[in-house]
């Protein structure tokens, strides 16, 4: 996920995005512990991305950048 589309979203939406990939990267390290991972460049991607989303959630936690609400 390019980081310029996860600043384009909403606040809210980020948040449920941050969800998914946790649970994503659970059940891809799932799969790899029980050796049944198709794709183990997945796995490294959803780790970026999951950096990715809570880097831009830090920013806006800090003030640095605002991500709009869904009210916006």
């Amino acid at each position: 996920m390019k980081t310029a589309e996860l600043r384009e979203m909403s606040l809210e939406e980020v948040r449920l995005k941050l969800d998914e990939l946790v649970e994503e990267s659970f059940n891809l390290r799932f799969q790899h512990t029980i050796g049944q991972l198709s794709s183990p460049i997945r796995l490294r991607q959803v780790r970026r991305d999951i950096g990715q989303v809570r880097t831009i959630l830090n920013e806006h936690d800090k003030g640095l950048r605002h991500l709009p609400s869904k009210a916006e």
